[in-house]
């Protein structure tokens, strides 16, 4: 039986979870913003403790794989290619935003003309973005998006109907009004990456931990301090 580590770092909020196959064991999340480095390797034991497994009983990590913040990728991807390295475990690569769209597709019917658009917040009026099926297949590739009116009007106008999901939905209400856009607020959470993470196990769809690296798609924000003199 494979039971999967699932670490998801993308956003401010550091979450956990363990699922044996594609079943939820145990999720542990911190709710304050960007406490990746102290809390994660807690929130892992956490989940250890509460299912009884020993990290030696983990048969792979998957790791969040972006796109996201760099400073969490980054942390995400250090602890998992750790463990992985040192317990010869297979790694896995979730995609943030598949993981997103199959977050809100769960409380729908399956409808072929509904689309699935989860957005990650990229400071200002810019999201990192992609469109989804109904089969959770990709449609549009992870990208930056600055947010305009006609950001989906190829779909609209085909009478596709739009969910607009994860941290960055709340802003994109100010410029995206149509009736066939709904929005549903959410956050980028563990528990959403395993049944997607035990399906890349099954296809044996794995990283190379020595090569692998998040999307970032952007370089991180940077800013030199100010000369006091």
């Amino acid at each position: 039986m494979a039971f999967i580590l699932n670490l998801e770092t993308s956003t401010e909020i550091c979450s956990v979870a363990i699922g044996k196959a594609d079943q939820l064991l145990c999720l542990e999340e911190i709710e304050q913003p960007y406490q990746h480095a102290s809390q994660i390797t807690l929130l892992i034991n956490k989940c250890l403790e509460n299912t009884g497994l020993s990290l030696n009983e983990i048969t792979a990590v998957a790791i969040s794989g972006g796109p996201g913040s760099f400073t969490g990728l980054r942390i995400g991807a250090s602890i998992a290619k750790g463990i992985t390295y040192a317990l010869d475990k297979p790694l896995i690569a979730v995609d943030t935003l598949q993981a997103l769209a199959y977050a809100a597709r769960k409380s729908r019917k399956n409808n072929n003309k509904v689309l699935y658009a989860p957005m990650i917040d990229a400071r200002r009026m810019e999201v990192y973005t992609g469109l989804y099926n109904s089969d959770l297949k990709s449609i549009v590739s992870p990208h930056a998006l600055i947010l305009q009116e006609d950001a989906f009007s190829q779909w609209l106008d085909e009478d596709f109907k739009i969910i607009l999901s994860g941290n960055g939905v709340e802003k994109s209400k100010t410029v995206l009004r149509h009736p066939n856009i709904t929005f549903q607020p959410s956050n980028c959470s563990a528990q959403n990456m395993v049944e997607l993470a035990y399906q890349s196990f099954s296809k044996e769809s794995f990283e190379n931990p020595a090569y692998f690296a998040p999307l970032y798609l952007k370089p991180p924000n940077i800013t030199k301090p100010k000369k006091i003199f």
